[in-house]
């Protein structure tokens, strides 16, 4: 939906199904070019397959709201691509000589450019265009997950995946190969490995990708002192979901902190095809190692206690009395509740980083339900701590929006916590303090 705005929790794209997330930081902002997951059908991709049509962009100041900036490019305005083929997959971006370029991968319409998967280029003057396809994909070049690097010396590098990871060296015009492919060795030689994504730290070169070490995609990573390698293989950055067979990584250092975007099936718990991409916080060790970075629904940045609070992303939840789930099972892009209180149990959730410190509230809405009506209680900095505000709810059928004083307010930025008696069974939306 044109013009969304999206929030920090994860995920947090959530108006539609996103995946594949190349973040760039261009200017202040950090600009996101995720892959677009549909809903396929008998006259619509392949039913119980990935089905990608068309690109958006998402641009953020700060990582907790996203806006759509509309369409990047679609498989029908691509003069080469086969509009019957739906796989416009992982994406990118970069920055060269005022011009921002955008590799995608899609199939061709004709066998001119060989079989299977080739990769274009679309270019604009802006980060969020209107971008325009060439007429023709970059020649040389089969397979997937394109990633682009521009080295410290100005030498540009294309990345991509068939099979193997492929590396080879692009001229300044950045849509030609300045030399043949060749495949970055060393990497592990066994299970699939796709969505290769370069970037320096340090002097070093971290290669990251998803590898099917098992059943499901994790991501690795690989060091060398050279962008073409020899690479060494140093870690996991994230285990793999049991629940989603692929992964995709970037990762970005913003205003001084490393960021892992990545994806998971969150809107689409039962068919992993429909995606939707996350961020969380990245840390690297004193010898330049890479921390493993834990998934989390919380995601990152310090929520404004004016806005709607979306409590169930949580950072922390007991284990008994508590639960989340869909508000609407029939449109799951309206998000999740919180139930409290379940089994006669004292049920509590945590939400961490919440701002307090330029404000004077006085009061909190909450949007809440339960049959047999209710308290809640809002504790800050943990189930024991002082309790700020009580939720009252009425008995009621249906949601409610109901409010109270907040006579305990305490400045600061403050984790926040939920709790129920446990006597009954009680519903939470969204929780949202005012002034």
């Amino acid at each position: 939906m044109f013009g969304a705005h999206c929030f920090g929790q994860n995920p947090i794209i959530k108006s539609a199904f996103s995946a594949d997330p190349t973040a760039r930081v261009f200017g202040d902002s950090v600009y996101l070019y995720p892959s677009h997951d549909i809903l396929a059908a008998p006259d619509r991709g392949k039913v119980g397959w990935f089905c990608m049509a068309d690109y958006h962009v998402y641009a953020s100041v700060g990582l907790t709201k996203w806006k759509d900036k509309g369409l990047v490019v679609s498989q029908y305005n691509v003069p080469w691509a086969d509009t019957a083929a739906y796989s416009m997959w992982a994406p990118d971006c970069i920055y060269r000589d005022g011009k921002y370029y955008f590799y995608f991968p899609t199939k061709a319409r004709d066998t001119l450019y060989g079989r299977g998967f080739s990769i274009g280029v679309a270019i604009a003057d802006k980060p969020y265009g209107p971008f325009k396809p060439l007429e023709t994909p970059i020649i040389g070049v089969h397979g997937i997950d394109p990633n682009v690097f521009i080295d410290t010396d100005g030498q540009a590098y294309l990345y991509w995946a068939e099979g193997e990871i492929f590396v080879a060296k692009l001229k300044r015009n950045m849509v030609e190969l300045a030399s043949p492919p060749q495949i970055i060795d060393h990497l592990p030689n066994k299970g699939l490995k796709e969505g290769p994504y370069l970037f320096k730290r340090r002097g070093k070169y971290y290669l990251t990708y998803p590898h099917v070490a098992n059943k499901t995609e994790r991501l690795e990573y690989a060091v060398s002192d050279h962008p073409m390698g020899p690479f060494m293989v140093e870690g996991v950055i994230m285990e793999a979901n049991a629940h989603c067979w692929t992964n995709h990584q970037s990762i970005i250092d913003y205003k001084g902190q490393w960021y892992l975007f990545y994806h998971s099936n969150d809107y689409s718990p039962e068919f992993d095809k429909a995606r939707s991409v996350r961020v969380d916080s990245l840390f690297f060790d004193a010898d330049g190692s890479i921390k493993e970075v834990i998934p989390t629904l919380r995601g990152v940045g310090v929520t404004d206690g004016k806005s709607k609070i979306q409590i169930d992303r949580y950072s922390a939840i007991s284990g008994l009395g508590a639960s989340i789930s869909f508000l609407d099972t029939s449109d799951r892009f309206k998000g999740w509740k919180t139930t409290l209180g379940l089994g006669g149990a004292q049920g509590w959730i945590q939400y961490n980083r919440v701002d307090f410190v330029n404000s004077n509230l006085i009061s909190l809405l909450a949007r809440v339900k339960s049959t047999t009506g209710g308290t809640l209680q809002v504790h800050l900095d943990g189930v024991n701590g002082p309790v700020i505000a009580e939720i009252r709810i009425p008995a009621s059928q249906g949601w409610k929006t109901v409010e109270t004083t907040v006579p305990h307010f305490v400045p600061g930025v403050h984790n926040i916590v939920v709790s129920s008696s446990g006597k009954t069974v009680t519903e939470l939306d969204w929780l949202q303090f005012k002034e």
